[in-house]
């Protein structure tokens, strides 16, 4: 189990910037709420410290709620929110889902923008290289694509690890389904191609972080 913020931790994260997300704390709030994956350092002067996804979905809950503090296997690493990756049982999907896909997408397009040495948000960040599966999940979720469910005859996307290196593996048992969704990914920033397995036939998709 991830502990919540402390009081004092959360009035600085209530107090960031709305609109970049920049921190006023002590030294040493804020080395906690970057070692708990809720706020980052940036790496040019002033080096100030701004909100990740995680830190920016802390801030617009009206208090910690059970689901968010809780490590589970497609945790975005940091134990505040889990990306779908397909496959889950019972997937809520309802107002608060929405807000919370909705919430952690506009975190991540700010660490682009904080992160990515031009500034762009049209292309995936260091972040988002070593938490390849969840990154992709993020920007199906947040695009609207459903997530399959523990059924594996369902619909839905799956986002899986591949041998590659900087590759994931996008499969969704619908044809016009599986082109959305690697369109999306392009849009968002992913270099994507449509493959076919050997044994079996089925087409996924491949999708790698854009550099350029």
């Amino acid at each position: 189990m991830t502990r919540p913020p402390t009081a004092a931790q959360r009035r600085v994260i209530d107090a960031a910037d709305p609109e970049t997300g920049r921190l006023r704390g002590t030294e040493t709030q804020l080395a906690a709420l970057v070692k708990r994956g809720l706020a980052f350092r940036h790496p040019r002067p002033p080096r100030d410290h701004f909100l990740t996804p995680a830190g920016h979905r802390i801030r617009e809950a009206p208090e910690p709620e059970p689901a968010m503090v809780t490590e589970t296997p497609t945790s975005t690493g940091s134990g505040v929110f889990a990306a779908r990756i397909g496959g889950e049982q019972a997937a809520d999907t309802g107002p608060a889902r929405v807000r919370e896909v909705h919430s952690a997408w506009q975190g991540l397009l700010e660490l682009r923008r904080m992160t990515n040495p031009d500034g762009s948000t049209d292309r995936p960040c260091g972040w988002e290289r070593t938490h390849l599966v969840q990154a992709a999940a993020l920007a199906l979720e947040a695009a609207g694509h459903r997530p399959g469910d523990a059924d594996t005859a369902s619909a839905g996307y799956r986002v899986r690890a591949t041998p590659q290196p900087e590759a994931v593996a996008v499969r969704e048992p619908d044809p016009g389904a599986l082109r959305a969704c690697a369109a999306t990914l392009e849009k968002a920033g992913w270099q994507v191609g449509e493959h076919t397995e050997p044994r079996t036939g089925v087409r996924y998709v491949l999708a790698s972080p854009r550099r350029v």
